[in-house]
């Protein structure tokens, strides 16, 4: 059993006649007359989040982690709720100022606003995010065209890295450790750049579970295929260094989720438009693949244009 299961088998018994649900088909409720858009995410200890010795940069990371669902639909964040299920050691006086003052900077950070929540004991610690915001439109999942072009946001796969280091399964030098390690808990969101994806874009999505995953989500009723180069996959300098260092495989780095970039297609005749944007909010854009006829397999290229096989898509929820 896994999560799409779950849901399609049986959660969306529960949605008949609920459009602004959009049929459990994305990942947020969209009530259009009210101009509402929710998210709502949990976060649990030893699964999304290592340990809590650092709750500060936890808190960062869940904070943004949650607001990336609403940003990747051109929708500003404006309210988040918290709910924390933890112990005395989890919620010390200690922590929670810790935990205040991370907040606090991503308040200003990204101009959102406590709206609640609940806090309840547990033996083992979790958050519950809920975020809140207004607009009279977002960018649906399921609406890509053919020979659409594929475009991400970013570098992807450093996030990854920094989860493998601190799992203490790969060691490399500290500054190395350090970016990698950042990049996990702090991730990059585009705020302003997302506020002009509906000039250009048909359909969006944040990459939490991993690129190929979350492409497949971003089309999954449709009737599409896809290629994809993976040479085109935008990575850092710091990871090009690591892949040679440690004979890393690229699309294995790439494919594992924790980016929040920007996944999304549009027309070839927005290239320009897309280009110029990104150059004025500085934002980096890479054409990564192609939105083809579902005649085809999708394809994943290397840069010698011959099919490779990836060893894993993304994360997937099993249960």
């Amino acid at each position: 059993m896994n999560e799409s299961k779950i849901i399609n088998d049986y959660l969306k018994k529960l949605v008949i006649n609920n459009n602004s649900s959009l049929n459990l088909n994305d990942d947020v409720f969209f009530d259009k007359s009210k101009k509402t858009v929710i998210s709502v995410d949990t976060y649990i200890e030893g699964s999304h989040f290592i340990d809590f010795k650092k709750p500060e940069l936890v808190m960062k990371k869940i904070i943004r982690s949650s607001i990336s669902d609403l940003i990747c639909k051109g929708v500003l964040p404006r309210y988040y709720f918290i709910a924390g299920a933890g112990d005395r050691k989890s919620f010390s006086q200690s922590n929670l100022k810790k935990i205040l003052r991370s907040l606090r900077q991503e308040q200003k950070k990204y101009n959102i606003s406590l709206g609640g929540g609940d806090t309840v004991f547990s033996k083992k610690l979790s958050f519950t995010i809920t975020t809140i915001g207004y607009s009279k439109k977002i960018i649906n999942r399921n609406n890509a065209k053919l020979d659409d072009d594929i475009y991400v946001t970013g570098n992807l796969g450093d996030s990854f890295i920094g989860l493998t280091i601190l799992k203490k399964k790969i060691k490399v030098k500290n500054n190395l450790k350090r970016y990698f390690e950042n990049s996990f808990y702090r991730p990059s969101l585009h705020l302003s750049f997302s506020q002009k994806l509906k000039i250009f874009a048909n359909t969006t999505i944040d990459i939490s579970d991993g690129l190929i995953t979350d492409l497949e989500k971003l089309m999954n009723k449709q009737k599409l295929s896809y290629r994809l180069f993976i040479d085109r996959v935008p990575i850092s300098n710091q990871l090009k260094e690591l892949i040679v260092l440690k004979k890393l495989r690229k699309e294995l780095c790439v494919s594992n989720g924790d980016d929040y970039q920007i996944l999304f297609t549009a027309r070839p005749s927005k290239a320009r438009i897309i280009r110029n944007i990104a150059k004025s909010f500085g934002v980096k854009i890479s054409k990564i693949g192609k939105i083809c006829s579902p005649s085809t397999k999708p394809e994943i290229l290397d840069q010698k244009g011959i099919k490779i096989k990836v060893k894993t898509k993304g994360y997937i929820h099993k249960f």
